[in-house]
């Protein structure tokens, strides 16, 4: 269990305290919807926990399996979407592994990924198409 202290602000800015660490978020409506839009929006929070969320649980596969990752990177465009209501639409994921894998080794890493638990908890109406590309 992690306590996440939330503390509002004003201005539709938020402060959000990890108490384990002491480590700050701030967050801001976004520009779109009456916000400042000068830090992470709750739902951009949303996009970074999925991307961050799949390169770590691809990180400890590759350390189980002793795949080098190093150097990987993943890409998150969030769409929101008006329909019923304004919401995360779409979370359009593109992993890049800057290494040639093996296709067992791909595997791996890609079933990984799918099943981070940001990723599994997420609502399924919002779509979350992923690509990964591999160095040749």
């Amino acid at each position: 269990m992690v306590a996440i202290k939330i503390t509002y602000e004003g201005q539709l800015r938020c402060k959000a305290v990890h108490k384990p660490s002491g480590q700050v978020i701030l967050t801001d409506a976004p520009t779109d919807n009456m916000g400042k839009g000068e830090f992470f929006s709750p739902t951009d929070l949303a996009a970074a926990a999925l991307g961050t969320c799949m390169l770590t649980i691809m990180g400890i596969a590759a350390n189980k399996y002793k795949i080098d990752i190093s150097g990987a990177t993943a890409d998150v465009i969030k769409q929101m979407s008006n329909v019923p209501s304004r919401q995360i639409g779409t979370l359009r994921v593109t992993i890049n592994v800057p290494k040639a894998l093996t296709d067992e080794q791909k595997r791996i890493l890609e079933n990984a990924a799918k099943g981070c638990p940001v990723h599994k908890s997420l609502s399924s109406s919002i779509s979350i198409p992923i690509e990964f590309v591999y160095a040749k």
